[in-house]
């Protein structure tokens, strides 16, 4: 219904315009008809003659013709403006129903009386939706003020038509960049304005693009500023070279103050680059080159020197190779000038470095490998080399376990040696019962240190181990180890270490129960053994009696010599059946000993005290006590006999061993 309205208003405004065309026609035939009848009735009134009369009735006559013909001319012309009107009215029609751009005919309310579907589609709504809104309830709240401005100034006569972008709502509320351009329709008496038409264009997406650009722009410009970047550009028709701002701020100048001489950047080149710097661009400009690079230094406007990087391509030659057009730019490069001289020192110190280091490895006594991250050796000093037996060129670049094989001194495991695992945190790890296994299957004790390569991301990087032939050493130490826990006459376990192993069983028992039996064993007449033959007679008997409680006994069985001719058995299983018997079989081997010396035989017996260790049986010089005690009661009893110590009841309630009688 609004859209047959809206065309009802369009077609009577331009019938009205026929209709005034009409009245005009009209009104001038009228006045001719008029104008023929008076004059056929008011001349043959007059006093004229035949001649006269005849006169005037051609006059009357020729008007009257003239009258039909003009009528019939008016009429003609009336149709063919009613013919024109309706063509126009038509053309209109068409060219609002088919225009691919937005047309709206707007109330000078801002009320949408007409829209083309153009329109209609660009905001998402229909015809009839649209038609119902007004142009403020479809502009973007940031644009409402340019419609209002516009349509007041179209009201007051100020303007007659208008052109300007603005956004619209869609219905879904999404913006749209448009451009308006349109007119006010006027009343052709009064002048008053009637109706606006508008046409309205989609925009959008040039917006959206130049907004892309203007973006890229600002990039581009903020990306060459933050890199210290300039822009020349060489035009030979505008007359020279011009520079961008951040160009000539670059060397201190304001903008535009270098512009025009192409020859004047090379006066302000250092005398040391200017050669250099002219036969790159020589090259270029002959061809032989696809684009001008260089590097120099310019002076500063206050003196000093800038490192710039100067990059260039001629972009336009004449017919006869003369350039016409070229473009560059500038890069300030000082700071990474000077990192450079800075690394080229750094680099030298450390040459001279790794050098004072690689004397110092190959001269020092501690043989030296080292590997990368993949385990591949990348250094041996000539210690290393005759440690492994392997020659430095031929270990270079193999695996460390092809040229150094460790194993453990006591278990005769390999070891491992390799970059730490993920969660293991690199430490320096120094294995000092170590054994390092040559190709030739030969073995040397070695101390070695192994210690990883971190960088300064905590990143392994490799190994360098350190390692010395410890052989003589390691051979020294289990010596020295063996004398402080044997005796030196016998090679039986001393009083000192056969103390720690009493204490270790007892602790055993505490905590985990279990029987053993500590015997006390006496040598009977070793005095008399002494004061005829003298020590050496005494020694002898010493080692005698030491191999026979060997002999006796069990490898588990443990024999000590506790001080003169008193010696210390341990039994550390079955305890209680084979104690007894065990103490006759020692004393029944001592006493068959049949030891002579000088030609003269020396009978020797021997006395034993028991005591059993287990839980609650006291502390170690509490069960020696109790066993010693029972030895003399052993020798008071005749010698050559076994006596046990009375049994100290544990919490355990364990029974008392047996006292085994004397022979």
């Amino acid at each position: 219904m609004q859209l047959r309205v809206g065309w009802d208003r369009i077609v009577t405004w331009l019938n009205w315009k026929g209709l005034r065309a009409d009245r005009h026609a009209g009104q001038g035939l009228l006045a001719v008809g008029l104008l023929a009848t008076a004059a056929s009735f008011l001349l043959p009134r007059l006093e004229f003659g035949a001649s006269a009369l005849r006169l005037c009735l051609q006059v009357s006559i020729a008007i009257t013709a003239a009258t039909l013909f003009l009528s019939a001319l008016f009429i003609h012309r009336i149709v063919d403006d009613r013919r024109q009107i309706a063509e126009s009215e038509q053309r209109f029609r068409r060219a609002m129903e088919d225009s691919a751009i937005g047309v709206a005919i707007v109330g000078l309310d801002g009320r949408i009386v007409q829209a083309n579907p153009a329109f209609a589609d660009m905001l998402g709504y229909t015809r009839s939706e649209i038609e119902a809104l007004t142009f403020f309830q479809i502009t973007h709240p940031d644009d409402l003020q340019i419609g209002r401005e516009t349509m007041m100034s179209l009201k007051e006569g100020k303007i007659h038509s208008f052109h300007f972008e603005k956004r619209y709502l869609r219905k879904d509320g999404t913006p749209v960049w448009a451009q308006l351009a349109g007119s006010v329709i006027l009343e052709e008496e009064t002048g008053r304005p009637l109706y606006l038409v508008s046409q309205i264009e989609d925009i959008d997406a040039r917006k959206q693009a130049e907004a892309r650009i203007a973006e890229a722009e600002t990039r581009w410009n903020f990306a060459l500023t933050s890199a210290g970047q300039g822009v020349w550009s060489f035009d030979m028709g505008k007359g020279g070279t011009t520079y961008s701002e951040t160009w000539v701020k670059m060397l201190g100048y304001a903008d535009g103050e270098l512009d025009g001489d192409p020859d004047r950047w090379l006066t302000m080149i250092h005398p040391d680059d200017r050669e250099h710097v002219a036969e790159a661009d020589r090259a270029h400009l002959a061809g032989e080159t696809p684009f001008f690079e260089a590097e120099f230094r310019m002076r500063h406007r206050d003196g000093h020197w800038v490192w710039i990087l100067d990059r260039g391509k001629a972009i336009e030659r004449d017919g006869e190779g003369r350039l016409i057009r070229a473009i560059g730019s500038l890069t300030d490069i000082t700071e990474r000038k000077q990192a450079e001289e800075r690394l080229k020192i750094s680099a030298a110190m450390l040459a001279d470095e790794k050098e004072r280091l690689r004397v110092t490895l190959q001269s020092i006594g501690d043989a030296v490998i080292c590997t990368d991250a993949a385990n591949r050796i990348t250094f041996m000093n000539p210690i290393a080399e005759k440690l492994t037996g392997v020659d430095v060129a031929e270990g270079l670049g193999k695996l460390l376990s092809h040229v150094y094989w460790v194993a453990d001194e006591e278990s005769g495991r390999r070891i491992e040696l390799s970059r730490p695992s993920a969660n293991e945190r690199p430490h320096c790890d120094q294995n000092t019962r170590a054994v390092l296994v040559r190709r030739d299957d030969t073995r040397c004790s070695i101390r070695q240190v192994v210690s990883p390569i971190m960088n300064d991301r905590e990143e392994f990087c490799g190994l360098v181990i350190v390692f010395q032939d410890f052989t003589d050493a390691r051979a020294l130490q289990r010596q020295l180890a063996y004398a402080a826990a044997h005796d030196a006459l016998t090679g039986l376990a001393n009083r000192s270490s056969f103390i720690r192993t009493m204490e270790e069983l007892v602790d055993q028992c505490r905590l985990h129960g279990g029987e053993h039996l500590f015997m006390f064993v006496d040598l009977d007449h070793f005095k008399a053994v002494n004061d005829t033959g003298g020590h050496a007679a005494g020694d002898a008997l010493l080692k005698r009696v030491a191999d026979t409680l060997r002999d006796v006994l069990g490898p588990e069985d443990i024999v000590a010599r506790l001080g003169g001719d008193e010696f210390a058995v341990l039994l550390k299983s079955g305890a209680g059946e084979r104690g007894p018997i065990a103490a006759r079989s020692i004393i029944d081997a001592v006493r068959n000993l049949n030891f002579s010396w000088d030609g003269r035989p020396h009978p020797i017996g021997a006395s034993i005290g028991l005591a059993p260790i287990r839980a609650g049986c006291g502390e170690v010089d509490e069960i020696i006590a109790r066993a010693d005690a029972a030895c003399y009661a052993a020798k008071a009893a005749g010698r050559g006999c076994v006596s046990a110590a009375p049994d100290v009841v544990s919490k355990e309630g364990m029974t008392p061993l047996p006292l085994a009688a004397a022979s």
